[in-house]
């Protein structure tokens, strides 16, 4: 069965968040112990969105996204990016830097690497990569390798005017705080469609980070929340 396409996911009822779940905890959001844990944790933990399910039954195409962490005084920051509406895919959605993978490309690191310094112009040097999520599937085909990295300023940005309206950061602690994770739930004929969202307000302006964005978040809340054993 095709999934259907959500195309105004803010019009989408909330049908309830997870307070109930703890953040993580500023300790593990620091740079020192997110280096710890990605050297040790990732072999023994399974995520808790693996995907959000596929329109047609065609074969998937490879793809890494990089998940920036900004050094900033006041904390970590996820730096993010609105995408350009005339996009064919995810047009005017939240996303991180990244796409698909090409035939030069040695791995999912160096994807996620080639994509960011394209789309916004993020040079490698302020690069340090920690590690990576395990793939996430998205509705449009793509096998996604999330790769998390540190990013150090200063620096500036050039974005790609074809596929970036703009770019913006948020609070890392305010992503890894289940209470702002809020869950929809929408049906189509005999199918329910859950996904997860995260608005972030700026001023007046709000930011509304869904789908597979929100759920590689969700992941990450997951891994940082883990406990290796």
């Amino acid at each position: 069965m095709q999934v259907p396409r959500i195309t105004q996911p803010q019009s989408i009822p909330v049908v309830g968040t997870d307070a109930q779940l703890p953040a993580v905890s500023l300790h593990r959001l620091q740079p020192d112990a997110l280096r710890e844990h990605f050297s040790g944790a990732q072999t023994s933990w399974t995520p808790e969105i693996q995907g959000d399910g596929r329109l047609q039954d065609v074969p998937t195409r490879e793809a890494s996204v990089l998940v920036p962490l900004v050094q900033r005084d006041d904390g970590l920051r996820v730096l993010l990016t609105r995408r350009t509406d005339h996009l064919h895919d995810h047009a005017g959605q939240i996303s991180f830097p990244g796409g698909r993978r090409d035939p030069e490309d040695v791995d999912s690191v160096a994807t996620a690497l080639r994509e960011t310094e394209e789309e916004i112009g993020l040079a490698r040097e302020h690069i340090e990569i920690l590690g990576q999520l395990p793939v996430y599937t998205t509705v449009t085909h793509y096998r996604v390798t999330p790769v998390v990295a540190l990013v150090q300023p200063p620096f500036a940005l050039t974005l790609d005017p074809f596929e970036v309206a703009e770019a913006f950061e948020v609070p890392l602690a305010f992503l890894m705080n289940p209470a702002h994770h809020r869950r929809h739930e929408v049906q189509f004929d005999l199918m329910t469609r859950q996904f997860l969202s995260m608005p972030w307000h700026e001023g007046e302006r709000e930011y509304f980070i869904w789908g597979a964005t929100a759920a590689m978040l969700r992941n990450l809340y997951g891994f940082l929340r883990h406990t290796p054993s």
